[in-house]
This record gives C-alpha cells, sequence and structure tokens, in this order.
C-alpha cells in the first residue's frame, strides 16, 4: 500500500470555474457530439501556453495521478442521460463531495492514508466514458461471451484455482493492461512520463509497468509478436500525442480499473490521446476498438493531476504477493478434507477462497458467502 506525506494544508480544494474545466455551461439544443465533448476536454486553460521540451515536442512529461478522476463513475447513471456535463447545482455537489474526500484522505489512519487525498481539482462530466453518447461501455459480442471470464477468479473471486494461470494477470503482479493502469482505484494511481527525441515512456506505480512509446516514424513489430500492452507508436497532432497500439495478445481485458473481466481478443486497437491543458493537468483519452468483444466501439477520458509533493512510489508486487501460495494451499487442503469427509459419507459444497468478500474483506453487495448457503 502507498503511504504519502499530506498534502500541504494550503487551502481548501480548488474550486474550478468553467473556464478552467473547459465546460462553459451546458448546451441548449443540438446536444454535444461525442467528437465535440472530446475536443472540448482537451481544450488548454485560458492563458495556458504548452511549453517545448528542448528538441520541439510538446512537453508532457512529469509525475501525474488519476485520483484527479475520482467521484466520476465510470458508466453516465440515468439521470444525466444525454448530458455529459453537470448542472451548476450538480457541479458544486459534486465539489462537495470531492472535498470530504480530500479530507478524509487527510485525516485516515493507516496505509491508506492520504489516498484520494491527492483529488484537488473538481469536475463536470458525467461519466468517463464519453463515446457512445449514452455514456456507457458497449455490450459484448456473442462470441465474447463464449469466451471464458477472470471474473470469477482472483482477488475478486471465489475459485476453485488449481494453477497460478487460473489468477488474473493483476493478481500475478504482472499488468493491469493499458486502460486498468490508469483507471483511478483505491491507491497507487501514479503516472510517470518521461520524454526523449523520438520515445516517449510512461510508468504506472501499481505493478510497475513501464511502455516505450516511439515517435520516430518506425512501423509497427509484425503481426505475429504478440504482447500483453501490445506495440505502440506515437505521433503528434498539434499539442496531442496520439498513441496507436496493436499486436495484443488476449490475455488481458478492458474491464474494471485493475483489468480484471472479460478478455479482449487479439484484434484490439487502441487509440490514446494524451494533451496538456494546464502546468498541472494533463487529459487522457483512450479509445476502444474491438469488433470481436464489443459491439461498438467506446471513448473514455479523464484528467491527470499533478498536486504539489505528488510523487511515484516503488510498489514491490512480487516481494510481498503471498496470496497466490496461500490460496493455493488452501485450495489443496481443501481438496484433501473433502476426500476425507467422502470417506465418511459425507458430501458437502467446497469452500470458496474468496467467500465473497472483496480486498479489503468488506462484503461484495448483493452477494451472499457460498459457504452459508444450503
Amino acid at each position: 500500500m502507498t503511504f504519502r506525506s499530506s498534502i500541504a494544508a494550503s487551502a481548501a480544494m480548488t474550486i474550478l470555474t468553467a473556464a478552467s474545466i473547459h465546460v462553459h455551461g451546458q448546451s441548449a439544443t443540438p446536444k454535444p457530439t461525442p467528437e465535440q465533448v472530446a475536443s472540448d476536454l482537451r481544450k488548454p486553460t485560458k492563458g495556458y501556453v504548452q511549453p517545448k521540451t528542448p528538441w520541439g515536442d510538446p512537453d508532457i512529461s512529469g509525475v501525474w495521478t488519476s485520483d484527479a478522476a475520482l467521484g466520476i463513475a465510470r458508466e453516465r447513471d440515468a439521470k444525466y442521460s444525454g448530458r455529459p456535463f453537470l448542472t451548476d447545482d450538480e457541479y458544486n455537489e459534486a465539489h462537495k463531495a470531492d472535498e470530504q474526500r480530500r479530507v478524509a484522505g487527510e485525516n485516515a489512519i493507516g496505509a491508506f492514508r492520504n489516498d484520494g487525498a491527492w483529488k484537488t481539482k473538481s469536475y463536470r462530466q458525467t461519466s468517463l466514458v464519453i463515446e457512445p453518447e449514452d455514456g456507457r461501455t458497449p455490450g459484448f459480442t456473442e462470441k465474447a461471451l463464449e469466451r471464458t471470464a477472470t471474473r470469477d477468479r482472483g482477488s475478486f473471486g471465489e475459485g476453485p484455482f488449481e494453477s497460478p494461470l487460473d489468477f488474473t494477470l493483476y493478481d500475478r503482479c504482472i499488468t493491469r493492461g493499458i486502460v486498468g493502469s490508469v483507471m483511478p482505484v483505491v491507491y497507487g494511481n501514479g503516472n510517470r512520463i518521461i520524454q526523449a527525441p523520438g520515445q516517449v515512456i510512461i510508468s504506472y506505480e501499481m505493478v510497475h509497468d513501464t511502455r516505450v512509446i516511439y515517435t520516430d516514424g518506425r512501423p509497427h513489430v509484425g503481426p505475429r509478436i504478440r504482447q500483453y500492452l501490445g506495440d505502440s507508436r506515437g505521433h503528434w497532432d498539434g499539442n496531442t500525442l496520439v498513441i496507436e497500439t496493436t499486436n495484443f495478445s488476449d490475455q488481458t481485458s478492458i474491464g474494471g480499473g485493475n483489468g480484471n473481466g472479460l478478455r479482449h481478443s487479439t484484434d484490439l486497437k487502441i487509440t490514446e490521446r494524451i494533451t496538456r491543458t494546464d502546468k498541472d493537468e494533463l487529459r487522457y483519452e483512450v479509445h476502444v476498438d474491438d469488433p470481436k468483444t464489443y459491439v461498438k466501439p467506446f471513448t473514455i477520458s479523464l484528467p491527470l493531476t499533478s498536486p504539489p509533493g505528488y510523487v511515484l512510489l516503488p510498489y514491490e508486487c512480487h516481494e510481498g504477493n503471498y496470496m497466490l501460495s496461500d490460496s493455493l494451499s488452501a485450495e489443496r487442503t481443501e481438496d484433501r478434507a473433502i476426500a476425507e469427509d467422502l470417506k465418511k459419507g459425507i458430501v458437502r459444497r467446497r469452500k470458496s477462497i474468496q467467500q465473497n468478500l472483496d480486498a479489503g474483506a468488506r462484503p461484495i453487495p448483493g452477494r451472499t458467502n457460498p459457504n452459508d448457503e444450503e
């Protein structure tokens, strides 16, 4: 778990004006298209001048956190139907909730102290998904539903677990995938961007993946080469870095923030856009296109900020990952116990690993403990 020093008690959370959040109130008819919403979110703060690197590329380097997006729902609630942005009253309520989150993080006790305390700006987005127009992730194709999902396994599932391969790549400290590595979760939401001539390097705090993105015009690797994070090539479109990634394996997923969920296909193509909109803010946008998995493409857009004092911390995942060995050991113990019970004529349900508790040992809403079922 990360532990960060408290944000300097400089003042209450920044209250953004309509201009500083790149949204200028609610449009009447016609409603903005997803493309218009994306363009508006990428607009720089009024008066901001994009700095350049010594070799002339837009400078997007720094340490950034997706904590900025905490409080923005991934999927748009029905009450915001057709509205990509909050009204003034709704925004004021969201701002109050963000301030409460920050204060709670600063005053928390334990390993999670200050997680959420880096949420220093508020936003008008009603959902992180901005395309399709309803702000919701499209459904799966029939072919995708035929594949084995990972949702019932791993640290948020019940097993059974026969080998390490039954756990997600996140549980195994391998990767959360490109989208999962940026999406905000309970902690470890840091992202470091380093630039060099012809290259942009992105490192993620949790599970500590690092991607090297070439911007020198070289082609993608051959189609037979497949990688967890694919093969990325970038180019500059004005002040926006556009990254096209192909050559994925079918072992990662676009699901929740930890990359758990139905695995995508090898046809997946991801297009990311990173734009610096202020000295302490980036706009990160990712377009997902996988016709074998989703019925239509979709786009997620979220802010990344760099509050004063924010740093990327080491994430020793493998070094303390006893969950895999302990879970597998428990399963083998249960195998022997079931066999012994059968010798006595006792037939019973297998005891589950997770027992419908989340990673913090809290009951998962809507689920009952399978060990309590008849």
